[in-house]
């Protein structure tokens, strides 16, 4: 039986309680895209080094996949959003001491297929094969 929050998940919940309090600052901000966009480089920048080249792969293959989406951080993580909500996240090994880096997608994703259908996806690596499915599931997850 569990015995509460892991360190890790108490950590997330402070970052996004923290990226709250700094999305109402910014509601009215004319730099606000610029200032989301910096948190998610800094976040990235302080993964551990394999997990920040995939990080930045699979950032410029969002970003040119859907340009549309708007970077911003979600409980300490990269993440992509569309009308204020996360359509996909890229989560690193090092924050739960997974194994693999995840690629996410929430409930705005389109991703639907029949009544089951996969809504994470484990990356070790990533070479053309994976680019590609990266680029096809975020521009279905956004209805492209």
């Amino acid at each position: 039986m569990s015995e509460g929050f892991s360190a890790e998940e108490k950590a997330a919940m402070k970052e996004a309680a923290a990226e709250k309090r700094r999305a109402a600052k910014r509601a009215k901000s004319a730099d606000k895209a610029a200032a989301d966009l910096q948190d998610l480089m800094d976040k990235i920048e302080a993964m551990g080094e394999s997990d920040r080249a995939l990080a930045l792969t699979v950032h410029e293959l969002i970003m040119s996949a859907a340009p549309q989406l708007a970077p911003r951080t979600w409980y300490g993580m990269p993440a992509y959003s569309a009308d204020g909500k996360v359509v996909c996240f890229f989560q690193e090994s090092g924050k739960f001491k997974s194994r693999y880096s995840t690629l996410g997608f929430q409930d705005p994703a389109r991703l639907d297929d029949g009544t089951m259908w996969p809504t994470s996806f484990a990356i070790t690596a990533i070479g053309p094969r994976e680019e590609q499915a990266i680029r096809d599931l975020v521009k279905q997850a956004v209805g492209e």
